[in-house]
């Protein structure tokens, strides 16, 4: 993903050799507390190099929703844009962060699976916990999805009423799908792209 072009006037053989710090990429496989946690970190590494834009690769199955709003508050703070990229798989909460890259900056390589399901909590215990637990994953789902058609300039029902057309099963999108969607602009993988370049001037 990176790419290093460096001019012949630097007297090395490979990349390796320049003392250059190369750009950071953000990786999401997981979404936990503890992978919550390493994505803040590795985000604000990435802001602390100076680099223009923040690459957020997912390949995920998905995880705990709560996991995916500290990861969206993260990149909401962020004071540069940010891409993310669709790799193997985004389902579930990978799906919903897909979405959180910047308007045209937001990727799927062409054999990438895109998954979308309703948001779901553990219920168990009495039935008033059990009623509260619904009323929040209730709360959550409706976040959510506004917050992804909003994301990809729909509606704010565009998404929960996909899923009600669907009769709240799994729906399950290739690339051209998501593009359809607005879900991803472009169906390939990014690069980054190193110029290492000497300049002379006489004064």
């Amino acid at each position: 993903m990176i790419e290093y072009s460096i001019d012949p006037k630097f007297k090395v053989r490979v990349a390796s050799d320049l003392i250059v710090a190369p750009p950071k990429v953000v990786l999401v496989n997981k979404f936990t507390e503890e992978s919550a946690k390493q994505f803040r970190e590795d985000f604000f590494t990435a802001i602390n190099t100076g680099q223009k834009i923040i690459p957020i690769v997912i390949d995920s199955f998905g995880g705990g929703v709560y996991s995916l709003l500290s990861m969206i508050d993260t990149i909401k703070s962020s004071p540069v844009p940010v891409a993310t990229i669709a790799t193997g798989k985004a389902m579930s909460c990978g799906q919903m962060l897909l979405s959180f890259g910047a308007e045209g900056l937001r990727f799927a390589s062409p054999t990438a699976t895109v998954m979308m399901h309703d948001v779901s909590t553990g219920v168990h215990g009495k039935i008033e916990e059990v009623k509260a637990d619904v009323k929040e994953g209730e709360r959550l789902h409706r976040l959510i999805f506004t917050m992804v058609a909003r994301n990809c300039g729909k509606p704010d029902n565009y998404f929960l009423d996909m899923m009600d057309k669907n009769h709240h099963a799994d729906v399950y999108m290739d690339a051209e799908e998501c593009k359809k969607h607005n879900l991803i602009q472009h169906i390939r993988v990014p690069k980054f792209v190193v110029n290492a370049v000497v300049d002379y001037k006489f004064e």
